[in-house]
């Protein structure tokens, strides 16, 4: 699956707007993503004027909608590297123990996530590379049956950092999923999984794709308005890119 690269940025009102001309797409659909970037998916014929005057009409959603990202970042807890602190791991939230002796930087053992004392200057880091290992180890057989519930190609799962998303689909359809998902509960893991799975037939989020989703997930409204609730309490490092 190819899609047409994005095109020329938009500048209205002080706001930059991400073009993203999708094949088959029959109207524009903006959204105020995570990292507070305004996406547009839009025809790919769309007229630039006509565009600008459709988004000078939403401004205030959008101002509106920037501010409650802004916010959600602010309130995004703080973790410390110290003994006690809570991280998540499939929804169950861990307390800390730094140890001396240790052959991995981190791991989880005895009910507790242990990071080794060494690691401490470099826990961001060293914590982000172990949720990348657990993600390729996890999700790949847990994905296997959503792909062939929704009859998706073999799948070609990478366990990354994605900034603010939650998971991408390649131009060549692969799927990148961002570590941070291995701390969801199991059924928002899944949510994310199966959504991923759905661009691989259908690139836009059109009716379509969601009478896709619900094939798999038939709750899936309920488990995306979850997932923007737990979006604002995930462990993130101050670095997008680990």
């Amino acid at each position: 699956m190819h899609r047409p690269p994005a095109a020329e940025p938009l500048h209205v009102a002080g706001l930059l707007i991400e073009i993203h001309p999708v094949p088959g797409r029959k109207s524009v659909r903006v959204t105020v993503e995570r990292d507070a970037r305004i996406v547009a998916a839009v025809p790919p014929e769309a007229d630039r004027g006509a565009l600008e005057s459709l988004i000078r009409t939403r401004l205030p959603w959008l101002y509106a909608k920037i501010r409650d990202r802004e916010v959600e970042a602010e309130q995004r807890p703080s973790r410390r590297f110290v003994d006690g602190e809570g991280f998540y791991y499939l929804g169950r939230s861990y307390r800390l123990k730094v140890t001396d002796e240790m052959p991995h930087p981190v791991t989880l053992a005895a009910g507790r996530l242990r990071l080794r004392r060494d690691c401490v200057r470099s826990a961001d880091e060293s914590l982000a590379a172990w949720y990348v290992d657990r993600g390729h180890q996890w999700l790949p057989p847990r994905i296997a049956p959503w792909a062939q519930c929704l009859n998706a190609p073999a799948v070609d799962l990478t366990v990354r950092p994605l900034g603010y998303r939650w998971g991408s689909c390649s131009t060549r359809g692969a799927l990148n999923i961002h570590w941070a998902v291995m701390q969801l509960p199991v059924p928002l893991v899944d949510y994310v999984l199966v959504h991923e799975l759905a661009h691989l037939h259908e690139p836009n989020h059109s009716p379509d794709f969601w009478r896709l989703v619900s094939r798999g997930l038939p709750d899936y409204e309920t488990r995306r308005d979850t997932l923007e609730a737990w979006g604002a309490g995930v462990w993130l490092p101050e670095n997008p890119l680990l």
